[in-house]
């Protein structure tokens, strides 16, 4: 019985390949109006997360909002005079009016609440009830600021130059489009002050919507370069759309099974398209060997068959490798990671099933004469590129030992470049550094206590127990440690409302700005203080027991490794003042702490696990642990130099890179796994003798393959280094340098390997004994 061959169907049965492709094709596309986006990064993590669940539990005990927006005034002048104030209020005015603010919760200078005493009696009420009509006016809100702790970094600078508006939001509001309104709001205003508009979740939203918009464009954009590359490499319309048509039939069948499947697509799902366009560029090596084929045979479906029996193996196993490493996600812990792994995997099997139907269904409807025209050049002795590139290789093999040393330093200085990163995110800094939110988050934590806002929960199992005055002085004391951290501005507890309280029962005598003595003084001052106040001034800092309290810290960075050491800090207080009680952290900065541990410590694991899934793939390939390691090696030290780059110039580790790890490794063993089982084959056809000679041909022919996959793959994200958000820019110059490293690495070190190893990879077989023995003298 004959074996079935899909290659050979597709020869012999083209239109219905097409055909069927393009029916499964238009049954994806009908999933696409069911697609539903997710651009909120917080849902990287489930909602079940421990973090996310504390964080909620936090935020109903103490009355909190998830979002804050931070609107920040400035005014070279000073913000205390009567125009400004009475923009000021305006501004606060429409703010309250826009839908999805907490308005109850606004803090401005028209709705903070002032803490004062008249004639031995608590006055509580907002800080500025109208704007100032009159300098006196003026002059005693300057004074009504400036004599309380609590205002100043807060809502007023230490220059008088800056002010903040706080404005919360309402569960599941969007920060961006809020913020669009805001600005509306403040563009109605004339004159010399300057508005910023800052905090997580403008940023975060932003971020996520301008990712969206950013993929819908740079894809478009990156496969019009890729066809335009494609068309200059191999000069026929037929073949460029063929692989353009491979990509975007992988690119509709991966996110229809995904929005059919009901998953939202998230920021990490988005980046798919762009993805799956760059892995389809594999299918070049098809192109490449066709070319030299026919010019050797001008046979077009001789040409076909063979180039398909060459190339067959190679290209399979370099997609099991991409699909193994990407299918590794699916084990990890956070879902949209499991999601975007099993998507890529998925469509990494889809473009090598159409490489071995599609692809060569198309080329049997070129036709020769232009086949003939384009492939003229194609041949190692006569094309300037495949001799360059055979140069190469024989420079590898004739210097062997330099070659392997040089990489060798190299690599010695990557790991100690390596050794020098820090993990980190921070997703103000995603944006580019003239970008409003850049700006405007600059502009803020220079001014103030910081736009980043973290929680401390000081917790005790005694009711009543924030009441007593030594819980008050160890929260005062822990405050005063966080404070002397670099990345905090500014900190504030139920202590500073006692010490304020007590300080302006007693004519506003400084020496009286201090914890009283008495738990039952504490008690009334805090139950005075509720009576009059905002029900959410007291309920912020401390629960309705009186066993928790929650000092808030802002942070002058959104670093995750900010959060980290203020965790670490009150730790070390704990540790030296001891007392009945537990300190953890909470709120948006501790959040994305945690997001930044588990989401890239996710990514690392399922990147060092890909890296042993790989090699255990090179090893079934090449059916030999020692050619294995001969294909691992280059690859390894791409990934080696990327991150000693990394290193030296101080790049944080992030999710961007993170995601890289990956996509290098999957691209990066493409190339090794076309070298080496060429080389073998090679071999195979010609014997051993020319070892030198295979190596330099096998860099000419299938290495222009390879160099041509290379640059197509860097030419199509070399668009992202343009990009307004960092992420896109580091993608972009990283994947540029990874492609051709990665592309000369493995033309000049593998031929190094091989030479060095020659006789550990090939075992020369004993001579065979002779037929009898000798004839001795006694036979």
């Amino acid at each position: 019985m004959t074996k079935f061959s899909l290659v050979e169907f597709s020869i012999r049965r083209p239109k219905w390949v097409l055909l069927l492709a393009g029916l499964l094709t238009l049954l994806f596309l009908t999933q696409f109006p069911k697609i539903r986006t997710d651009t909120n990064p917080k849902n990287m993590l489930p909602q079940t997360s421990d973090v996310r669940v504390w964080n909620d539990e936090v935020d109903k005990t103490f009355a909190l909002y998830e979002d804050t927006i931070v609107v920040g005034v400035e005014n070279d002048a000073g913000v205390l005079n009567r125009e400004t104030l009475g923009r000021i209020a305006r501004i606060i005015d429409g703010i309250l009016g826009l839908e999805g603010v907490a308005s109850r919760d606004v803090n401005g200078f028209t709705t903070i609440t002032n803490v004062t005493a008249e004639a031995g009696t608590l006055k509580v009420g907002p800080l500025m009830p109208a704007a100032p009509k009159t300098d006196a006016e003026v002059e005693a809100l300057r004074t009504a600021l400036f004599s309380n702790t609590l205002f100043v970094d807060r809502v007023i600078s230490k220059d008088g130059k800056t002010t903040a508006i706080y404005v919360p939001l309402e569960k599941g509001a969007n920060g961006a489009e809020i913020a669009g309104k805001i600005r509306e709001i403040v563009a109605k205003e004339t004159g010399p002050e300057r508005y910023y508009i800052a905090g997580d979740p403008v940023a975060r939203d932003t971020f996520g919507a301008e990712m969206f918009k950013l993929m819908a464009m740079f894809s478009p954009i990156a496969g019009m370069i890729m066809f335009a590359a494609i068309q200059y490499m191999f000069r026929n319309l037929v073949l460029s759309a063929a692989m353009m048509g491979v990509s975007m039939v992988a690119i509709i069948w991966s996110m229809g099974l995904l929005i059919g499947a009901g998953f939202p697509v998230h920021i990490m799902s988005s980046m798919a398209p762009v993805f799956l366009m760059a892995i389809a560029t594999d299918s070049i090596h098809i192109f490449n060997e066709f070319y030299f084929r026919y010019k050797e045979r001008g046979d077009k479906l001789a040409a076909i068959r063979e180039t398909m029996a060459a190339v067959s193996r190679p290209v399979r196993f370099t997609a099991l490798a991409t699909a193994a490493g990407f299918a590794v996600l699916l084990f990890m812990n956070i879902i949209p990671v499991q999601v975007f792994g099993g998507l890529i995997a998925f469509g990494t099997v889809v473009l090598r099933l159409l490489s071995f139907s599609f692809i060569p269904a198309v080329l049997t409807f070129v036709r020769e004469d232009r086949i003939a025209r384009a492939a003229g050049s194609e041949s190692v002795e006569g094309d300037r590129a495949a001799r360059a590139l055979g140069r190469l290789g024989a420079l590898g093999a004739a210097r062997p030992g330099a070659t392997v040393a040089v990489v060798v330093v190299l690599v010695a200085a990557s790991v100690w470049g390596a050794s020098r990163i820090h993990v980190n995110n921070n997703l103000v800094a995603w944006f580019a550094a003239s970008s409003d939110i850049r700006v405007a988050d600059t502009a803020m934590n220079a001014a103030l206590g910081g736009t980043s806002l973290g929680y401390m929960v000081v917790q005790s199992k005694e009711p009543e127990f924030m009441k007593r005055p030594e819980a008050q002085r160890w929260i005062e004391g822990l405050q005063r440690d966080l404070e002397a951290l670099p990345v905090v501005g500014k900190t504030f507890s139920v202590a500073d409302y006692v010490k304020r309280i007590n300080r302006v029962l007693h004519d506003d005598d400084p020496k009286y700005d201090a914890v009283p003595d008495t738990k039952d003084t504490v008690g009334q001052y805090l139950f005075l203080f509720s009576m009059s106040a905002k029900p959410s001034d007291l309920d912020n800092v401390v629960d309705s027991s009186f066993g928790k309290a929650n000092i808030w810290v802002q942070m002058k960075t959104w670093d995750a490794d900010a959060m980290r050491q203020v965790r670490a800090a009150a730790e070390r207080y704990q540790q030296a003042h001891p007392l009945p009680v537990t300190v953890k952290p909470a709120g948006i900065a501790y959040f994305n702490l945690v997001w930044n541990d588990e989401v890239l410590g996710d990514l690392v694991r399922g990147f060092s696990l890909a890296l042993v899934v790989v090699f255990a793939i090179l090893a079934l390939d090449f059916r030999s642990v020692k050619w294995a390691l001969v294909a691992y090696l280059p690859l390894l030290c791409t990934i080696l130099f990327i991150y000693g780059v990394v290193g030296f110039v101080g790049k944080d580790f992030d999710m961007p890179l993170s995601v890289l790890s990956t996509l290098s490794l999957g691209m990066a063993v493409d190339f090794a796994i076309h070298f080496v089982s060429r080389l073998r084959q090679r071999l195979a056809e010609t014997g051993d003798a020319d070892l030198p000679g295979a190596l330099a041909w096998t860099a000419a022919r299938p290495g222009k393959g390879i160099m041509r996959n290379a640059i197509l793959f860097a030419a199509a994200f070399s668009v992202m280094m343009f990009a307004p958000l960092t992420p896109y820019v580091v993608v972009g110059a990283f994947i540029v340098s990874m492609m051709l490293l990665s592309a000369l690495l493995t033309m000049l070190l593998i031929p190094a390997l091989v030479m060095l190893g020659r006789r550990w990879l090939f075992v020369v077989p004993r001579p065979a004994a002779a037929a009898a023995a000798a004839p001795t003298q006694g036979d």
